[in-house]
């Protein structure tokens, strides 16, 4: 008989690592609206396991204080539980964004807590930090490797542009006066950032070099939450979606970096995972704009909303106003009526009374879909959580390569309240900064009606043609 002896080592990383195979499971469900709630529920096990096995496996519980760690719980269940319940569906991509804030000051503080921590005074703690790679013995002196130290920096750095980054995409989605939704740019900010970014590699570097610098850990914070502030108020509101994906693989990136400063193999894989999965979505949501990060980052689209209202335009005309009878009628005669909804959907919160009309229609023996933009709305995949909220089954949300095709085939294109996505002035207006981009083709429908507030200006800062 083979006996095999596990440490406490063994069994935290065996726990590890079937809390990862738990992330990773929840993280495939998440891909699909009818799963994502187990998604959800699963990946939640998985970090309660985690945290459990991290509490009691080290020092048989006394690597922590329990006590502060259920303060801390208490404190944040009763801010964030009420939050939560009470945050409308509208204002969710701004409590992403706080979320992902959070996370970026998190690992940010964890790391200079931890390089602040004195070393323990008991041989054998000291000699476990070394035996996992955090300290190294150096002219009869422990200090951390540099490794740790390189983590140490670059989380202060990610962790500091994600919470002030977070913070002004809040203010931008919110409306906040203090961060105007326009994007806000200035001579020199380019190269003043390129310094900044710079400035934080240079630190980073000084604390791997002289471990005993701590200074440079305040000074890379200081510089990284101005480099946060710089990077997001440059950015315009049609942005906003792929602004948030990127700040959400920023925190990940960040926690990762924490993961590697502790040594926790739990907190690197998260990290991993979400940073991955948010520079995969931001790609996708750059790809649906046709345009490149560096041109979401640095281009400042919707800078002049003020701009003439035939910027874009090839045609003038004048807008054709219906009656609830005119357009019941078109609808009635509509053999396929395509739903396009927009952000102006989610604030008039009538992702229900678009379900009862559908209802109604297919109870005629219409039938309905729904054309969902990949950047329609502030953050990807609002719309379809709007939807799916008021019962619509997932399997008529279709993405944009899907739906076009059967635009032609429509009686009707239902606009409720999208914008810039169903703009045409983005295949032939090439001084306009939606030029490229791929649209829904709504205008290809025998007949187009839009249920918008205004004739405003979307995100972009332009009139909308098909108006």
């Amino acid at each position: 008989m083979i006996t095999i002896a596990l440490s406490k080592s063994d069994w935290l990383n065996l726990v590890y690592l079937v809390a990862a195979m738990l992330f990773i499971f929840g993280l495939k469900k998440l891909s699909n609206v009818k799963t994502a709630r187990t998604g959800n529920l699963i990946s939640a096990i998985g970090m309660l396991l985690a945290c459990a096995a991290t509490f009691f496996f080290l020092s048989g519980g006394q690597a922590v204080s329990l006590i502060w760690i259920a303060i801390g719980v208490l404190v944040g269940t009763a801010v964030g539980v009420p939050v939560a319940l009470k945050m409308p569906m509208t204002a969710m991509p701004q409590m992403v964004a706080l979320f992902n804030g959070f996370g970026g000051i998190a690992s940010l503080l964890v790391s200079v807590g931890d390089y602040a921590t004195p070393l323990p005074a008991e041989p054998h703690a000291v000699d476990a930090l070394v035996s996992i790679g955090r300290l190294v013995e150096v002219d009869g002196h422990h200090v951390a490797t540099w490794n740790a130290l390189l983590a140490t920096g670059l989380a202060v750095l990610v962790g500091g542009v994600t919470f002030t980054g977070s913070l002004v995409a809040f203010g931008k989605l919110q409306g906040l006066k203090i961060t105007p939704g326009r994007p806000i740019q200035f001579p020199g900010q380019k190269p003043l950032i390129a310094l900044l970014l710079a400035g934080g590699l240079v630190l980073t570097g000084w604390l791997v070099a002289e471990p005993q610098a701590g200074w440079t850990n305040g000074a890379n914070a200081a510089v990284a939450l101005l480099l946060g502030i710089l990077l997001v108020i440059g950015i315009g509101g049609a942005d906003m979606p792929v602004v948030i994906s990127l700040l959400n693989s920023y925190s990940g990136l960040a926690a990762a970096m924490a993961g590697f400063v502790l040594s926790n193999n739990a907190l690197i894989i998260t990290g991993a995972l979400v940073g991955a999965s948010g520079i995969i979505l931001t790609n996708i949501m750059c790809k649906a704009m046709n345009r490149s990060l560096l041109n979401v980052l640095f281009g400042g689209v919707g800078f002049d909303a003020g701009r003439s209202a035939t910027t874009g335009s090839t045609t003038k005309g004048r807008v054709r106003e219906y009656g609830v009878d005119d357009v019941a009628i078109q609808l009635e005669a509509a053999g396929l009526v395509i739903v396009v909804p927009g952000y102006g959907m989610a604030v008039a919160q009538a992702q229900h009374s678009v379900k009862e009309l559908a209802d109604s229609l297919e109870e005629r023996g219409i039938a309905v879909r729904y054309a969902v933009h990949p950047v329609a709305g502030r953050m990807p995949g609002h719309m379809n959580v709007l939807l799916a909220e008021a019962g619509v089954d997932y399997e008529l949300l279709c993405d944009m390569e899907t739906i076009n095709p059967e635009f032609e085939q429509a009686g009707v294109a239902l606009v409720i309240g999208a914008n810039d996505v169903t703009n045409p002035a983005a295949r032939h207006a090439t001084d306009s900064p939606i030029y490229g981009m791929p649209i829904l083709d709504v205008d290809k429908a025998r007949s187009v009606v839009v249920i918008k507030r205004s004739l405003n200006p979307g995100f972009a800062g332009i009139e909308n043609e098909l108006y």
